[in-house]
Parts: C-alpha cells; structure tokens; sequence
C-alpha cells in the first residue's frame, strides 16, 4: 500500500464471540485470530480487500479507528503536530518489521498510523 492509504480499521468490543457471530453474520466477513496475533481477531470483507481487527474495548477506545499507511510513523507525527494535530500514542512495534501509533487531528478524531509489514518471510 502507499503513503495514505488506508489499511485497516478496528472496532473495539467487549466480547470477542459475540462480535465475531454479529458482525460474520451480518456483513459475511470471514474472522479469526492469526498467528503472533492473538487475542486480536482479524477480519476480512468478502471483496477480500477490506479488513481490519476486533480489538479490546478500552476506556480510551470506544470508537471505530481507521489506520493509515503512512512512509513513516516519526516524520508523520511530527507533521501532525505542527498542522495542529496531538500525538495520542507514540510509535509502537506491532513486529520487528511493523509499527503504530495514533494522533488526533483538530477536531477530535482520533487516527491510527501504520508502518510496515506484518510479513516478516521477506
């Protein structure tokens, strides 16, 4: 994917099997957990290019979060903060060759920045 793009989004939940049979049912997204990756399960849209993640619901993740790829995390924070952004959560290793973070744009919405890849075979 290139710088701007979206990658993924996650949904936040409480109760992993609830969701997955909820939104499998609803939308016929194909759900499991991968690999190095547990207690995350991964989505997948039919068209087999949108996806994301059911993550933990949180006090401070109570909303839907898209992800942009981003060329990088640092560059993209920095950038963010001198257009009037606010850096929510610094960069933070997904894998050796994958990394996040979150800023805030003016407004209040909260975005995921993403960095890499998750497939370390290459």
């Amino acid at each position: 994917m290139a710088h701007g793009d979206i990658t993924h989004i996650d949904i936040p939940v409480s109760d992993f099997a609830t969701a997955a049979e909820f939104y499998s049912g609803l939308f016929g997204w194909q759900i499991a957990e991968v690999p190095g990756f547990e207690g995350y399960p991964m989505w997948q849209a039919p068209n087999k290019i949108s996806g994301g993640g059911l993550a933990p619901r949180s006090e401070d993740f109570t909303q839907p979060r898209s992800y942009v790829e981003v060329d990088s995390i640092d560059d993209t924070l920095l950038d963010a903060v001198a257009a009037g952004g606010t850096v929510i959560m610094d960069k933070s290793e997904i894998s050796e060759t994958s990394w996040w973070a979150v800023i805030q744009d003016p407004d209040g919405n909260n975005i995921g920045l993403y960095e890499g890849t998750t497939d370390t075979s290459a």
